[in-house]
């Protein structure tokens, strides 16, 4: 259940958008560009179900027919995450209360309460239905789960549900009272329906996600709705798996980590990891490498790339064309980095609507005769040639980078030292710089095997409970090297700061402890020294660091701490841990990054500096397929280690020496 029959290549349909005799010709034009499947039935509720308990498959029916007689692999939602009028109607209770307190009415999506009594039974039953009806579907691959869960909800259900998940989780008031640190501004609770849903009407204010008095309490806010968002969808999957048990079961991870919905969390429920990609068309090409192996890592397999873009989007503040070329590429980069797909939002433009200004396959001309399409051809029939090879082929890594939701919660909600804690941007830090180096790279968790790693980078590790702290000491003691930043061993899982100074738990570990932090604005830096005589800057916030058993790599030269360490390693059982007390620029990071590498005897897949991106997988028998990328503007000549004795799979010819802008190359050894 955790595999793909084939390569897809496709994307969301919706034909009931269109009339019926418009359908035959749109998967002819689809078959001419090599697609190969379709996920269909994502937003049709209404449809499937106009009025409460009267059913209609007819028109669903026939688009499965039309499908599975042309030979399209079919992913089938279960159209739950847009609600029908009536049901708003009827049962009110089904719409969240927002961050300001307002219940929302019907309209837009994703607007559900996963705690909702109504919702829950309403979905039970249409789920039920479709699952009785499909389950023998031999062209169904997969059945698609609602779609982008995300959101919160602060009503009166979500309420009493909280109140009765803190009781499963701290078992007595005195627990969750010493948890929270309740005695702060006189918020002792007395009583469990004291607990009130922490938004703006209560002890939240700014940002949904940032600011409140308790951080303990919202953060377990945050579990608590994934955790409920999650229960909906095992709901939905126990119903499916009643009537089918092979089928792979799944939902679509959104684009930048959904801050609400733990994905670590959510993995383990997933058969198949999907992920919808839609990079900013400012963003460095490290962002969506970053994402992608953020996916993959999730159950280190091959991940269902479910949606990207033809070309524009229709939701960002500027939305560019795909350059010539660029989908390509683009689109490859996702298979480098794990994707076993490629597929699309949309196969047909829309007529109306929100999106219908989001590109597709199929455009508004309605012909063949377009650039996009032609590049989507091409695409097609390179994935069709290479996709056999490519399938089910995986990525192994020396080296991890620790994404933590828990710190991701809780370092962003910070009250004090700067307002420009943003989690993402410190990880990408790292990332980029190890991306830079042709390094790759496991985004791991709490949860996952650090053994086999010999490098973990992992920056602002704000929250740290006994497990993790257990489990980084016994992989340092074995071996092991460890890098942490400033705002790390902070607080304890209840957002609690540790006594006995910072980093906490990890005191004994990096062999120091921070004295006080200092926070630069924004036009501010500070520069560092390292002991082998570079010199490089640094900005955000300045640790003052007490060393005990750690050495200095680099001191502060700039400001009242000149001559104090700002970056100190530490020698603890059979390995090292390296504390990183500042935001260090990307070029002194990397310096940083190169002295760790080679004590570590660790190496890229091409030398340093190389403007390529330079990937690998590895088929089951360990033969390694390499992903050459030029995502520049300029030509570039190929690494000389693949100029020989190399065969280019989407050519079948030897590699050629020079790529020109966006070119791409799958080499195998030949």
């Amino acid at each position: 259940m955790n595999k793909l029959p084939t390569f897809l290549y496709g994307g969301d349909y919706n034909p009931e958008q269109w009339p019926e005799e418009t359908w035959s010709n749109d998967i002819q034009i689809l078959k001419n560009a090599h697609v190969n499947s379709a996920t269909i039935n994502v937003f049709s509720w209404a449809l499937l179900e106009p009025s409460e308990g009267h059913f209609d498959f007819t028109q669903l029916d026939r688009i499965i027919k039309h499908l599975s007689n042309q030979g399209f692999q079919i992913i089938l939602g279960t159209s739950t995450a847009a609600i029908p009028a009536w049901l708003f109607k009827y049962y009110p209770d089904v719409a969240r209360v927002d961050f300001q307190g307002r219940r929302h009415r019907f309209g837009q999506r994703h607007n559900f309460c996963p705690t909702s009594p109504n919702f829950r039974q309403h979905v039970s039953r249409l789920v039920t239905e479709l699952a009785k009806r499909y389950a023998n579907q031999t062209n169904v691959v997969a059945w698609h789960i609602n779609n982008e869960y995300g959101g919160t909800c602060y009503c009166s259900n979500c309420q009493q549900s909280f109140q009765n998940w803190l009781k499963d989780r701290y078992h007595t008031l005195a627990n969750l009272n010493q948890a929270w640190d309740t005695n702060v501004w006189s918020h002792t609770l007395h009583y469990w329906d004291e607990i009130m849903v922490p938004n703006e009407l209560s002890d939240a204010w700014g940002p949904e996600g940032h600011h409140t008095v308790l951080e303990g309490a919202y953060i377990d806010y945050f579990r608590f709705q994934s955790e409920m968002m999650l229960n909906e969808y095992l709901m939905e999957k126990e119903i499916i798996r009643k009537y089918d048990q092979s089928t792979p079961v799944l939902t679509n991870f959104h684009s930048t980590p959904n801050k609400l919905i733990n994905y670590q969390k959510w993995a383990n429920s997933q058969d198949i990891i999907a992920y919808d990609s839609y990079p900013a068309y400012n963003a460095p090409w490290s962002h969506p490498a970053f994402l992608y192996d953020l996916m993959y890592s999730l159950k280190h397999q091959p991940f269902l790339l479910m949606e990207s873009a033809p070309s524009q989007v229709n939701w960002q503040a500027y939305s560019p064309l795909k350059e010539p070329g660029q989908l390509r590429a683009t689109e490859l980069q996702a298979v480098a980095h794990g994707a076993d797909s490629v597929q699309y939002f949309q196969l047909k433009q829309a007529r109306g609507g929100t999106e219908k200004f989001h590109s597709a396959i199929i455009s508004h001309s309605q012909t063949e005769d377009t650039r996009v399409f032609k590049e989507v051809q091409q695409l097609g029939e390179e994935l069709s040639q290479v996709g056999p090879e490519i399938l089910d082929s995986t990525i192994t890594s020396k080296v991890a980078l620790f994404f933590d939701w828990n710190s991701y919660w809780g370092y962003e909600m910070v009250d004090g030292v700067s307002k420009d804690m943003n989690y993402l941007a410190i990880i990408h830090d790292y990332y980029q710089t190890l991306y830079d180096r042709h390094l790759p790279v496991a985004i791991v968790g709490a949860d996952d095997d650090l053994s086999i790693y010999d490098i973990i980078f992992a920056p602002v590790l704000y929250m740290v409970d006994e497990n993790l702290d257990a489990k980084l000491h016994n992989y340092v003691k074995e071996g092991g090297h460890l890098v942490a930043t400033f705002m790390s061993g902070m607080v304890n899982e209840s957002d609690l700061i540790y006594p006995g100074g910072y980093p906490g738990p990890l005191t004994d570990l990096m062999g120091l402890w921070v004295e006080e932090t200092d926070a630069l604005p924004a036009d501010q830096q500070v520069s560092v020294f390292f002991t082998d005589g570079v010199r490089k800057t640094a900005t955000f916030l300045a640790d003052q660091l007490r060393l005990t058993t750690a050495q200095p790599l680099a001191n502060y030269a700039s400001k009242f701490y000149a001559g104090s360490p700002a970056v100190a390693t530490n020698r603890f059982g059979q390995g090292r841990t390296y504390y990183v007390g500042c935001r260090l620029s990307i070029d002194g990071l990397g310096h940083l990054v190169d002295q760790i590498c080679e004590v570590a005897h660790i190496n890229g897949l091409v030398e340093q500096g190389n403007p390529l991106e330079v990937t690998k997988r590895v088929q089951s028998d360990g033969t390694a397929l390499y992903f050459i990328l030029n995502l520049t503007h300029t030509p570039q000549n190929l690494p000389a280690r693949f100029q020989n004795d190399y065969l280019d799979l989407l050519t079948n010819h030897a590699p050629k020496r020079k790529l020109l802008p966006w070119d791409v190359q799958i080499l195998k050894h030949s």
